[in-house]
């Protein structure tokens, strides 16, 4: 489904201080409840009224921003539809519904009955909110990424409506790649490409027609950006661009498994939107390369399925994390990204408060 806090390492260390971090979870928290639960955040004088936020996407309109996240897989909320939350402050967020009422025939038609949709992607171009999505069978790669479009994202006026636009890409078990976890990049020229992908052969992209926001032909070039060895745990893609270098940042290690997850968020760069995609000592991730950006931070497990929100010149990592305080309920975290000397990025301080933290005030 797509180190410490602003650290720097070789993605080597990534394995161990996960693992590291798991073992001496209790430990962990026990000292941040003798320490009155302290995360180092400034607190929210609100709690959120529903806490499930997996694989998140934030964009901003009108001075309200917007987070797409994976429905619930319980159906307790909507229908297991992508999920809809608004913020004025990128702290206090509150749920909003979802995208729609129910998960689209075509979808159930072509994959069977599935619990949720996930990993939703959001983008604008060509006058309208383009939302890209995936459905799929758990651990399988008989999968699909679908688009709905909508002129405004603010569900107060007239012109809201979300548009089902069906299928973009698609992949079987005869296929050696998994359509999911899709993410718009934005390309020279002008030019709209999708990086998708999880386990099977990794992180793939294609190029998409800026039109149609579909792939640009009817048998599209598939490009290879990222590889692990067996069981190639690597997805959550995303790209931005700095300094001259596109940045590909993947979730590396395994998601969904509360506070027992070992999700960590890798980067590597690229002059060329189609790589080879490098970390700082020249290992291509085709060949389990990436430096490590962001690890578990005190009650904040497995951090991944990473997007990155640009905000004027300002860039963000948006991803989801596990609290350990709050029965390992995955929650959104938002950290600034910065720029060292080299070009390479690092996580600022976190903006969004830990749910479960004892610390919060209570409203």
């Amino acid at each position: 489904m797509r180190g410490s806090a602003g650290s720097v390492t070789p993605r080597g260390s990534a394995g161990t201080a996960i693992r590291s971090a798991a073992l001496s979870l209790l430990a962990v928290v026990a000292a941040l409840l003798a320490l009155g639960g302290a995360s180092g955040l400034a607190q929210s004088a609100t709690t959120p009224d529903y806490v499930f936020v997996h694989d998140p996407s934030m964009a901003r309109q009108a001075g309200a921003y917007y987070l797409f996240s994976t429905g619930d897989p319980a159906g307790k909320i909507g229908g297991g539809n992508i999920q809809i939350r608004t913020s004025s402050d990128v702290r206090d967020w509150r749920y909003a519904g979802t995208v729609f009422a129910s998960i689209p025939a075509w979808i159930t038609a072509a994959l069977g009955p599935i619990p949720n949709l996930w990993a939703p992607d959001i983008s604008y171009f060509g006058g309208r909110w383009h939302l890209y999505y995936a459905g799929s069978s758990f651990g399988s790669n008989n999968s699909v990424i679908a688009l709905a479009t909508t002129p405004t994202l603010d569900p107060r006026s007239p012109q809201y409506k979300w548009t089902d636009d069906g299928l973009v890409l698609r992949s079987t078990s005869a296929d050696d790649f998994n359509a999911i976890d899709p993410s718009l990049v934005q390309g020279p020229s002008g030019t709209k490409w999708l990086a998708f992908g999880s386990f099977w052969s990794g992180i793939k992209m294609v190029q998409l027609d800026p039109a149609t926001g579909k792939p640009a032909s009817a048998a599209p070039a598939i490009y290879s950006l990222a590889q692990r060895p067996a069981p190639d745990a690597l997805e959550g893609a995303g790209i931005t661009s700095h300094g001259g270098y596109y940045y590909l940042f993947a979730s590396a290690g395994f998601c969904c498994r509360g506070i027992g997850s070992t999700y960590t968020i890798i980067v590597g760069r690229s002059p060329t939107i189609t790589g080879p995609y490098v970390d700082p000592g020249g290992t291509s991730m085709m060949n389990d390369g990436g430096m490590e950006l962001q690890g578990s931070d005190g009650p904040m497990i497995g951090p991944g399925s990473e997007s990155i929100f640009s905000d004027g010149s300002q860039a963000f990592l948006v991803y989801h994390y596990y609290d350990a305080f709050h029965n390992g309920d995955p929650w959104v975290q938002v950290r600034p990204l910065e720029w060292t000397a080299s070009g390479w990025p690092v996580t600022g301080a976190p903006r969004t408060p830990v749910p479960g933290d004892p610390s919060a005030p209570t409203p």
